[in-house]
């Protein structure tokens, strides 16, 4: 089955963000998604929703760092915060587009910082963060556009009678993984280049089950703060702030990243770790357990849902996890343990090779 835009937006309507009658949702996104964004003002309106609709062209973000003056970067509208504090629920549609090789890093990270404050408001409500399959996701994930729409839906569950029926039995699945690491009080994280221990004591683990992410497909949690010690290496690539980062390498001492690098986009790694006070801290430990997503896309939304893979974000916490970490960066980073790879749970062995043992 290839990706059915209406089914999609039934889907982020009705299970995702569960609107109500006389509920404001906005929808962003690129004209990239334009096709999903219709879908999702009628049935919002159908539900008795009301549709807040923003949308921007594809470059829009990256001509803002291109051009702006220096103060726009470090200017907080208060439209902006007030938007979004008129609002119940979000829903932001990620569209695939190729990264800019010319923006400044440090830039777009001061301009995050400032925004930060929209973010913790976002947060607060309800929301959910999407994909719409476009003609360069397709490429980056190394597939034909039909090759890749029908990766997307499937993904979503979109290819099956009853999505929601789907989500409910990944909700099942994973609440046994979190049965078991809610006993648990270090996790120590075993593969190429890495050994990484860190606490997640009295931390609670949340069921990501769809409702925030769509696709989604993990359990996570938000470590101590000064728990983290040791390396890790982040083998697959991720695309920050439009350009790609690839082959990370991390050294925690105390919780704190001590030293850093990157084999590709290693000015994009140093300055987001200069964020601010809390971006060389982690805010989130994930792992992925969605086996139907095996390979990577070049797009986090899907790669750190790949069951057998760990990911650790850098900077802000989910306080439900009772994270405490604050930062105007969160940046998720993947850990491929699928080729000799362990997770361990005060010392037992909880996933071997990518997968979960018991």
């Amino acid at each position: 089955m290839s990706y059915d835009h209406l089914k999609h937006a039934r889907l982020l309507v009705d299970y995702c963000v569960s609107a109500q009658p006389g509920e404001r949702i906005l929808v962003q996104g690129s004209t990239l998604a334009l096709p999903l964004v219709e879908a999702l003002h009628n049935t919002l309106l159908q539900r008795g929703a009301f549709p807040v609709v923003r949308l921007e062209y594809p470059s829009q973000s990256d001509d803002f760092y291109r051009f702006a003056p220096d103060a726009f970067l470090d200017t907080l509208h208060p439209l902006q915060l007030q938007e979004i504090e008129s609002l119940d629920g979000s829903i932001r549609i990620l569209t695939p587009s190729e990264p800019a090789a010319d923006l400044d890093p440090v830039r777009s990270a001061r301009h995050r910082k400032t925004l930060a404050p929209v973010a913790r408001e976002r947060a607060r409500r309800k929301w959910n963060l999407t994909l719409y399959p476009t003609a360069w996701g397709a490429h980056a994930a190394n597939m034909t556009s039909e090759q890749y729409e029908a990766f997307v839906a499937s993904a979503m569950f979109l290819d099956t009678p009853d999505p929601v029926e789907k989500w409910a039995e990944v909700r099942a699945l994973q609440a046994q993984l979190i049965a078991r690491l809610a006993r648990a009080d270090e996790v120590r994280i075993l593969g190429p280049e890495t050994d990484l221990r860190l606490s997640v004591k009295g931390r609670t683990w949340a069921n990501s089950d769809g409702k925030r992410n769509m696709p989604s497909g993990e359990v996570f949690t938000g470590p101590l703060e000064t728990s983290a010690n040791g390396h890790i290496y982040y083998g697959l690539p991720t695309i920050y702030n439009a350009q790609v980062v690839r082959g990370i390498r991390l050294t925690f001492q105390g919780g704190q990243v001590v030293a850093a690098s990157a084999e590709e986009g290693d000015a994009v790694l140093r300055a987001a770790l200069e964020t601010d006070a809390g971006s060389r801290f982690l805010g989130e430990l994930g792992i992925g357990s969605n086996y139907g997503i095996q390979q990577a896309s070049q797009n986090i939304l899907f790669d750190e849902k790949i069951g057998g893979t760990v990911h650790l974000a850098l900077g802000n916490s989910y306080p439900e996890t009772g994270g405490k970490n604050e930062s105007a960066l969160h940046w998720d980073m993947i850990a491929d343990l699928r080729g000799g790879g362990q997770i361990l749970l005060d010392g037992e062995v909880f996933q071997e090779q990518g997968r979960f043992v018991g």
